[in-house]
């Protein structure tokens, strides 16, 4: 890890000390599993971690497992994964929206304006969409754009750029005006592009997408348009692992992620979470039961409004409302630590307030994301534990983390420093779990 000032290290050690009595205090339901009738095992983490992060994640288990009758109250306590690349290898609403735009599934917008299909979009790529795309279908209808015309590649690769580029082939920017903390339009943009569908048929195609991408070999690749595209996902065994672990001891585990929410159901299927323990990206619906463009909302944002969606301070946001139960503009807000997920695990800036709201330990796997990496290797309280990533890992990142300087978003986007709660700024950081 990065080298410590004296205070910082002192801070260090003590927060070791207790996460360290708390395993201590976790030993003693040996004792009382030893009286009849009162057995109790408690489940194992599995190998493959970095350093000492096995020994981390058992003390969690030990401390706030089902087995430890002293643990801090008798409520399941609550752990929250991200999804893509923290649970799995690559991204399921990439898999998703490339197995869409080969299979003709995206559905021509109402009355060909593509500006109903998110709020954010510039007049820019309005026009670049509706100039590639517009002749294909009628509104309402699907785009042939897994036909192999001319036609229908150019307007699968116009889709796609904007989707995985934010900018038109051109390169134009393709959305303005959004809250960096709340929202990014992008991702927002595939679920608003499966209106017309049901949820059961979207899950139809994520659970199609699903079989060709766990059927590829590592490092495959495919034809979207004409451009090439990752074609392989793979769950992590470790995570899997993991939270079976923590499902058999007495947590209550859940997955918040910014792909679209039956999406996600049909991947965390595959690590034993129920789809009423996903949140993810949530299109409102009409009076049939199929998507609309709009978006449900959180806290402060009403449906429709298109603003809030599981993205940096969204995700707390949803994460409140769902698991908590907290409403109104007070699930923006952070809650008392006995209304917090006691652990939490993510890979990107995106998942930097849901992480820094885990009350005992906080999972990072390392995709070198500024604000992140500089808060779990700054680990003012000692509750972050860095991983490499388990397939793929990123090398180490030559430079340090800029976190004194420009580590940090704003809502407009605006660089800063990353600051800590006490409002003091974080130094820069070395890379050093690679």
């Amino acid at each position: 890890m990065t080298h410590l000032t004296p205070a910082r290290r002192l801070q260090a050690v003590g927060a070791a000390a207790a996460i360290a009595a708390g395993a201590l205090v976790a030993a003693a339901p040996a004792a009382q599993a030893a009286r009849p009738g009162a057995h109790c095992t408690t489940p194992k983490v599995g190998a493959g971690w970095y350093g000492d992060n096995q020994a981390r994640l058992q003390q969690l288990i030990d401390q706030y497992g089902r087995c430890n009758p002293y643990r801090p109250n008798r409520d399941k306590p609550v752990a929250v994964f991200d999804w893509d690349n923290t649970v799995v290898k690559n991204d399921v609403g990439d898999a998703t929206m490339f197995w869409l735009l080969r299979n003709g599934k995206i559905r021509q917008p109402a009355r060909g304006d593509w500006r109903t299909t998110s709020k954010y979009l510039t007049p820019a790529a309005a026009t670049a969409l509706a100039d590639a795309c517009g002749t294909l279908a009628r509104p309402g209808a699907p785009l042939p754009t897994g036909a192999g015309t001319t036609a229908g590649v150019r307007c699968a690769d116009e889709i796609n750029a904007v989707y995985g580029t934010s900018a038109t082939k051109a390169g134009a920017a393709a959305f303005a005006g959004w809250d960096r903390r709340t929202i990014e339009p992008a991702y927002a943009w595939l679920p608003q592009l499966t209106q017309g569908y049901t949820a059961r048929e979207v899950r139809s195609f994520a659970a199609a997408a699903r079989t060709e991408n766990l059927a590829a070999p590592v490092g495959a690749t495919q034809r979207v348009g004409s451009a090439t595209a990752t074609a392989w996902v793979r769950y992590y065994d470790q995570q899997k692992d993991l939270i079976s672990g923590l499902q058999k001891a007495g947590f209550d585990v859940w997955i918040s992620s910014a792909s679209p929410q039956p999406v996600v159901e049909v991947w965390a299927k595959g690590v034993g979470v129920a789809t009423d323990h996903v949140i993810g990206i949530r299109n409102t619906t009409s009076y049939d039961g199929k998507f609309t463009p709009h978006l449900q909302g959180c806290g402060s944002v009403r449906d429709g409004d298109d603003s809030m969606i599981t993205y940096v301070d969204g995700k707390r946001c949803w994460i409140n409302k769902e698991v908590f139960g907290v409403r109104g503009a007070a699930a923006e807000k952070v809650q008392p630590a006995n209304r917090r997920q006691v652990f939490a695990a993510g890979d990107s800036d995106t998942d930097v307030s849901f992480l820094r709201d885990a009350t005992a330990l906080r999972l990072v796997l390392n995709r070198n994301k500024n604000e992140l990496m500089c808060r779990a290797y700054d680990n003012s309280d000692g509750r972050w534990i860095v991983n490499p990533m388990f397939i793929e890992a990123k090398k180490q990142k030559t430079s340090p983390y800029p976190c004194a300087t420009t580590g940090f978003t704003g809502h407009d986007g605006t660089p800063g420093p990353v600051l800590r709660g006490d409002s003091s700024v974080i130094p820069d950081q070395t890379d050093s779990v690679f």
